[in-house]
């Protein structure tokens, strides 16, 4: 105690007490550039904001326009035992029943943060219903933004719902249903992520992070398009809370692989929301860990302007209006502030203030300004005239609880506009966004007002998760220019107040209301702690009885400690006789040629004095290894190894494919399917047939599979077992299903021969930009486009007839010129944001994408492509499944419901979206259709073999018969000129459906046949002998 009476006789007993002295604290360029007192100010009550927000979007019984919002399904997709609820993402959203998991669980977590129990609420459970958002059923075992979805699209949707999960998992640590088990999955997915980009152990080694996203089910990145690095802090974030929560080490480690290769980064990684979560943790495992992370680079970035996206946090006045502290595109002709990014932002940064003290003023100061703007989202604080949604919101809006999903500094000379994405991209009637607002209860639960205009109690509690034992901690800037002294009420115990930025205890035994002088521009950190607690010292840790109260004290002089990041062998499994070596990892701020190591093998001290550890076992059995690191007498660490000496690693068998000559037959039909394995350890191998439906017979690695009667995706499974009872597993898919032919029609056909007319007489002509004419894919000359992969496109303006909703088939003819290391568009109408797709993706295959009332799928081919080569493809959609065919054979398919959504954007060739060219294709495009049905595999066959989708045209015969068709393309007649000596006597014309429409004995060698009278379009002609076809010849009307 004689520190603790030291300290009080400095200070004395006397309250209040101007704060002064205090650690050094670091200003935020960006920050400084806002004002301390914002113009003009209005601070919401945004604890209650979040409470009628809740209140109302989670109300069965609403009516009007687009209410209610909330609707309850009898089953999910994942858990069909349990109800689902959907959210819409915005106020009239045009598929108001697909909730979104960025949208949905944020919703829960900012509830919760201003004390509403979701788990219990109106007789729902809705924090069980939302564990249907774990993909479990497709296999994907990840929480992403929709429930039945695939990773690897976009990093951050695909991280946040993993994160929004934790956070709710540490709410209800008895939520039951899958929680546990959801839990430990995605710590074990994003650990395996890591390892699979380089982080390793044996030796040390950070992982490389800098891709748009990772498919978690294969374990492959996606390399196109814009990168998002800041995804490596969600990564740490998840991994070091699985450590705390688990205790496993595995997990701390995986973090600080992650988090060393965000620290490794030289330039601004921002993209979303994603790299303040990063930050905060990053300050987190420097405080409990001791790792050493660049937490003031991490602060200005996540604050900063980046390049990749343009995304930060805005410093300026609009029209006169102070927007300072909003999160979005900034420093543009017109920044675009999202309420989502400035509100999640506060969650990460403000506990992080705990964990390093030296940003509390700068944090102060920008939370002032974030929760004045946000305001400007909502209702009434912005005339209707800036508003694009304000009808809606005075008819059904009371308490303006639903705000915009931006704002915008200029939009048509209106300043600022509240506004967003989704009335222009056709996601919905208005832009008031629930995705936005389902946040608001993060910024609810830490701030409110004080006695004293414009300074804040800001809680550093509330958004921490799953902190160590803490006492109640706060946060007070004062932005005026004079001291000022605040009233705080610390309830009706006696305590004690500690400030961490003074490093002083600024009141002792006190109780009820207790007043506080804090100095013009500076901030305070009360901490209430028990009265008289024992106080004691580890390291930059101050505690009061036994709990952290400062994460970086002066009082006590000490050295930073050794520590050992990692003890890991080289090999998982160790072999007796065979070299085993282990790596020791240390962190140490002083010379490491000061450390000594020291080893100890099964209690025996070893001669070894290096970081590795270099030994052969000659026995079998378990090995204890213990290591000891030390800097002198006062710090060391020590860790410790076991592993079991095995006699040999027997592998078990590799099976290297499973071969079936169809991906689809008949109900009822027998299919011949082999396994292809083979025994590294050279022995023989047995095999087990199984499936869950029809009947197999099987000798060895064969089995003929007699499919069922009904229709469905069925999977056959084999075992293979070799001598030493090891044994692998592996599983193919058969489609059973009778393939009938549909009734439609070609909506568009582009033969790219001289210009991008439609040649299916529904007038939806293209305009070519750039494009070069080339050799098409069967050596024609000038009859295919070449696309330089910059600029080159063709557009195709949005028409009516391209919105066909029930089924959709595209095929086209491609050369790639070159296959980058980013995604590359072929046809494109709206995209996978809006409609539907096909791309070649960085792992060069075939991707075919349809958004439907149902959700958003991918579909990729089984061929990689290689450069300089023609592939056909088609690419269905029937409303049961999506089908993918590579040179009329079928490839892929994939089940998948609903109508396809519509736009009013235009259809592009070689591009994804208008002014959007970062995707753009390089190579020839040839032969383009599309039809509002879906092939048959036989028809996609016939197309890819004939160029049309009828037996009519089949057994094409080429002959050499010379003959000569002019003009070709034709306008009012045809001339047919044929050598005397063939025996062709009779011609027929075919349209591109394979409708006859013409039949005419030959009996001269010269014919002139009218075409004045035919549709704009596509038409073959047929020459026959005694009815076999000698040849078939394409026709272009125009």
């Amino acid at each position: 105690m004689k520190f603790r009476i030291y300290i009080l006789l400095v200070l004395g007993m006397f309250i209040p007490e101007i704060l002064c002295g205090q650690t050094a604290q670091i200003d935020i360029p960006r920050i400084e550039m806002m004002s301390n007192q914002p113009s003009p100010y209005s601070m919401r009550d945004w604890k209650q904001v979040a409470i009628n927000y809740d209140r109302y979007v989670y109300d069965l019984s609403l009516t009007g326009e687009f209410l209610p919002f909330l609707k309850i399904e009898n089953q999910g997709n994942n858990y069909p035992e349990r109800q689902f609820f959907t959210l819409p993402t915005y106020v009239g959203s045009n598929d108001p029943e697909r909730g979104e998991a960025i949208n949905i669980l944020p919703s829960l977590v900012g509830a919760s943060l201003v004390g509403v129990d979701k788990s219990n609420q109106n007789g729902n459970n809705f924090v069980l219903m939302a564990q249907d958002f774990f993909n479990k059923k497709n296999g994907q075992n990840l929480y992403l933004n929709g429930n039945s979805s695939n990773s690897g699209h976009d990093w951050w949707y695909d991280m946040m719902p993993n994160l929004f999960f934790y956070q709710l998992y540490d709410l209800y640590p008895n939520m039951g249903g899958d929680a546990e088990f959801q839990f430990s999955a995605i710590a074990e997915k994003m650990l395996e992520a890591v390892k699979v980009m380089g982080g390793s152990a044996s030796p040390w080694s950070h992982p490389y992070m800098t891709y748009r996203a990772w498919k978690f089910e294969t374990m492959e990145p996606l390399m196109g398009g814009v990168t998002e690095p800041e995804a490596a802090g969600v990564f740490a974030w998840l991994l070091y809370h699985a450590y705390l929560e688990s205790g496993e080490e595995k997990y701390r480690i995986g973090a600080e692989w992650a988090m060393e290769y965000l620290n490794s980064l030289t330039s601004n990684p921002s993209y979303e929301l994603m790299l303040p979560y990063g930050t905060y943790v990053a300050a987190k495992m420097n405080a409990e860990v001791g790792t050493n992370y660049d937490i003031e680079k991490m602060v200005n970035w996540s604050f900063d302007r980046g390049s990749l996206r343009g995304w930060g946090t805005i410093a300026d006045v609009w029209s006169g209006i102070e927007v300072s502290g909003l999160v979005g595109e900034s420093e543009t002709n017109t920044d675009y502030a999202f309420q989502l990014n400035g509100v999640q932002q506060a969650a990460a940064l403000v506990p992080m203030v705990r964990y390093d003290k030296r940003f509390a003023r700068a944090i102060g100061k920008w939370m002032l300004n974030l929760a004045n703007s946000t305001r400007l989202f909502y209702h009434s604080f912005l005339p209707s005239s800036l508003q694009d949604g304000s009808d809606w919101s005075e008819d059904n809006d009371p308490f303006k609880v639903i705000g915009y999903e931006a704002l915008k500094e200029d939009f048509n000379g209106l300043s600022p506009y509240a506004t967003g994405d989704a009335v222009r991209g056709e996601w919905a009637k208005t832009n008031l966004a629930l995705y936005g607002t389902s946040s608001i209860g993060y910024l609810g639960s830490m701030i409110s007002t004080t006695d004293v205009d414009k300074i804040l109690k800001i809680d550093l509690n509330k958004t921490d998760f799953f902190s160590n034992e803490s006492y109640p901690s706060f946060l007070y800037f004062n932005p005026h220019n004079v001291e000022k002294t605040i009233t705080i009420n610390i309830g009706n115990e006696t305590r004690d107040i500690y400030d961490p930025l003074s490093e002083t205890f600024i009141a002792s035994n006190v109780v009820g209301n207790v007043s506080i002088t804090i100095a013009a521009d500076q901030a305070v950190m009360p901490v209430i702690v028990p009265a008289n607690g024992a106080i004691s010292y580890e390291q930059h840790k101050m505690l009061i009885d036994n709990v952290v109260v400062d994460y970086d004290q002066h009082a006590q002089a000490y050295s930073k400690a050794v520590r050992i990041k990692a003890l890991a062998a080289e090999q998982e499994l160790q072999v007796i006789d065979d070299e085993i070596k282990v790596y020791s990892t240390v962190e140490y701020d002083g010379d490491f040629s000061e450390l000594i190591y020291e080893w100890i093998l099964n209690g025996t001290k070893q001669n070894e004095s290096d970081s590795i550890f270099v030994f052969r076992a000659s026995e079998l059995g378990n090995y204890q290894l213990q290591c000891i690191v030390s800097a002198g007498e006062e710090s060391s660490d020590t860790a410790r190894i076991t592993f079991d000496v095995l006699p040999e690693i027997e592998e078990p068998p590799i099976i290297l494919a499973m071969l079936t000559e169809f991906l689809y037959a008949s109900p009822g039909a027998e299919i011949e399917v082999s396994c292809l394995a083979t025994d590294v350890n050279g022995g023989s191998l047995s095999y087990s047939w199984e499936s869950a439906a029809g009947s197999i017979t099987a000798t060895a690695d064969k089995a003929t599979w007699t499919l069922p009667q009904e229709e469905g995706v069925y999977k056959i499974k084999v075992e293979v077992t070799d001598e030493s009872d090891l044994t692998s597993a592996a599983e193919t898919t058969i489609l059973v299903r009778i393939f009938a032919k549909k009734d439609g029609e070609i909506i568009a056909d582009y033969p790219l021969a001289g210009n991008a007319d439609d040649y299916s007489g529904n007038e939806l002509n293209g305009n070519l930009v750039g494009v070069i004419l080339t050799t098409g894919y069967d050596d024609t000359n000038n009859a295919a486009y070449f696309f330089n992969g910059t600029t080159h496109h063709v557009k195709v303006d949005s028409d009516p007839k391209l919105n066909f909703t029930e089924a959709i088939s595209v095929s086209l003819w491609f050369n790639p010129d070159q296959l980058p290391e980013r995604e590359s568009f072929l046809i494109s109408h709206g995209s996978w944001q809006n409609r539907w797709k096909a791309s070649i993706t960085p792992e060069n295959r075939i991707r075919w994408t349809v958004k439907t009332a149902s959700g958003v799928k991918d579909l990729d081919s089984k061929t990689q492509l290689v450069e300089d080569q023609f592939y056909h493809a088609t690419l269905t959609f029937d409303g049961e499944y999506m089908m993918l065919y590579v040179d009329g054979t079928l490839e892929s398919f994939v089940p998948m419901t609903g109508q396809i959504k519509t736009t009013s954007l235009p259809l592009f060739l070689a591009q994804s979206l208008p002014d959007e060219q970062a995707y753009n294709f390089r190579g020839i495009l040839d032969e383009v259709k599309i039809f509002d049905f879906a092939l048959t595999p036989e028809e996609a066959k016939l197309l890819y073999e004939t160029g049309v989708i009828t037996s009519s045209t089949n057994a094409v015969s080429i002959q050499d018969l010379k003959i000569d068709l002019n003009p070709n393309p034709v306008t009012d007649q045809l001339n047919v000129s044929m050598k005397d000596e063939s025996n062709i006597d009779q011609v027929m014309i075919f349209n591109l459906h394979g409708k006859l429409i013409l039949q005419e004995k030959v009996k001269l060698k010269h014919i002139v046949i009218p075409f004045d009278a035919y549709q704009t379009g596509i038409y073959f002609i047929q020459f026959r002998q005694d009815g076999q076809i000698l040849e078939t010849q394409k026709i272009i009307k125009h």
